[in-house]
């Protein structure tokens, strides 16, 4: 019988009616006879302003911290009294959340007269979105009918290190643990409700997985077990050939690898977060992308081996904006071995990450793109570092700029790709700034004027007939 993970994420629980759309979808399939898990994201925005509060809370204002109660109090309230129709198991939920949202504000409140918001705490502030959201999951799950049981990800198994923020999970005794505690339920037919993004220490403290967190847990909880699949349930239809906001013609991939899929996301695609794939990948399991609002879709199947048809050549084109290039030149970096390496030196000790790079032969200039708000900072502390010692000459900046990045399997091996790619730009009058391209061969990222992005988004799009089914 097959076993799946479905993970329902933040957008798709925007409102509390959805709540009975995740119950009525889980529902279908349970009643087919499959066996599911299932991994539930904070409501939309909760995370955020869960942030908010615990600076608030750090500054000592309690008065925000007794506001932003009532408010978050009422809102996931209000989903209980939408999602739940059985009086006994909606009071039960409502019990549940009033005495978690008590603890939320003792937790604040005790940072307030502190004074100090460690990585520690503020993890545990931050867990607290998942642990409401589950909550109304778990009744409305109920509420259909479904024998559901509630778990935290510690409680489901998920031990982390104690990296508070960006917690890695310790696998060996994760698998352990989840395999003992998850799996015989599901062999008596119990739905386990699993909130996302919250593992826990050894020693039982509150972890989170960082960002993409939810789908991190899902996918742990996927390769702990050795489910079939894993399902990503959100509010598009899949991964997409191009944003449709830029692209109006852009189509749904049915198909893509865990390598294009990772290759997609750092380039800014919505799509999970490379971290959160790694599991899957590991224990080659599939994912898929699917819409709540559209489930008779198939959506996007994400798989380790991948058939690459000739007409797939390019699967998908992204456009990452808010970014800036720095250009770092002189004659004293010809010959001169390190170079480089002091260059990111620097930028790595101000937390500064770079996202793109290319380098001369001639060795007299290196190019690289970082996030637009780190550009003061990185140029300052370059020409501080660097000048006047005779290695660099200048370090010049841009900030009107933005990276266009081809992705797809095919290109490996396929010759002329990289001509197609910069011969249909140049075709509207387009001046490209950088180029970079890994020896891997799946993407080709080049730098333009912010305002002719998507333009060559567009050009790429229609030259690799993207919009045709």
């Amino acid at each position: 019988m097959k076993r799946l993970v479905m993970k329902f994420g933040g957008t798709s629980l925007a409102a509390g009616e959805n709540f009975r759309l995740v119950a009525n979808l889980v529902s279908n399939y349970v009643n087919q006879g499959f066996k599911v898990v299932v991994v539930v994201s904070a409501l939309k925005g909760v995370t955020d302003r869960l942030i908010e509060a615990s600076e608030h809370a750090k500054t000592g204002d309690l008065e925000a911290i007794y506001r932003f109660k009532r408010e978050i109090t009422e809102e996931h309230l209000e989903a209980a009294r939408k999602s739940i129709r059985d009086p006994n198991i909606r009071g039960e939920v409502s019990d549940a959340l009033r005495r978690t949202l008590d603890e939320l504000e003792k937790v604040l409140t005790g940072i307030a007269y502190v004074g100090e918001l460690t990585p520690k705490s503020r993890d545990y502030v931050l867990s607290f979105g998942e642990k409401l959201s589950t909550r109304i999951a778990w009744g409305t799950l109920r509420d259909a009918g479904l024998n559901a049981q509630y778990f935290t990800g510690g409680s489901a198994g998920i031990v982390t290190d104690s990296n508070f923020g960006e917690a890695k999970p310790l696998m060996n005794v994760t698998k352990h643990q989840v395999k003992s505690r998850i799996e015989p339920l599901l062999e008596e037919g119990v739905v386990p409700v699993i909130t996302g993004y919250i593992a826990a220490t050894p020693e039982g403290v509150t972890t989170t997985l960082g960002r993409g967190g939810s789908d991190y847990t899902a996918t742990i909880i996927g390769a702990a077990l050795g489910v079939d699949e894993v399902w990503i349930w959100t509010s598009v239809d899949g991964l997409m050939t191009s944003d449709p906001k830029i692209v109006p013609d852009a189509k749904v991939i049915p198909e893509v690898s865990f390598q294009e899929a990772t290759e997609m996301a750092v380039f800014g695609a919505k799509v999970m977060h490379p971290r959160a794939l790694e599991p899957a990948m590991e224990e080659n399991i599939p994912v898929r992308i699917r819409s709540i609002f559209n489930p008779e879709s198939p959506g996007t199947l994400i798989v380790k081996e991948q058939k690459i048809k000739p007409i797939d050549v390019v699967k998908a084109i992204t456009l990452v904006k808010d970014v800036a290039l720095v250009n770092v030149s002189g004659a004293g970096m010809i010959g001169a071995p390190g170079t480089a390496a002091k260059v990111f030196d620097v930028l790595g000790k101000k937390n500064i990450n770079i996202l793109m790079i290319s380098q001369s032969v001639s060795e007299a200039n290196i190019s690289f793109i970082i996030n637009r708000g780190s550009l003061e900072k990185a140029v300052n502390a370059l020409e501080i570092a660097l000048l006047g010692r005779g290695l660099i000459r200048e370090v010049t900046a841009e900030d009107d700029i933005c990276v266009v990045a081809v992705v797809g399997a095919g290109m490996r091996g396929t010759p002329g790709v990289a001509s197609r790619v910069f011969s249909a730009v140049a075709r509207r009058g387009i001046n490209i700034r950088m180029i970079a391209q890994g020896s891997s061969e799946l993407n080709i990222s080049f730098v333009v004027k912010e305002a002719d992005g998507e333009e060559a988004v567009r050009a790429i799009h229609e030259e690799f007939r993207l919009g045709e089914n």
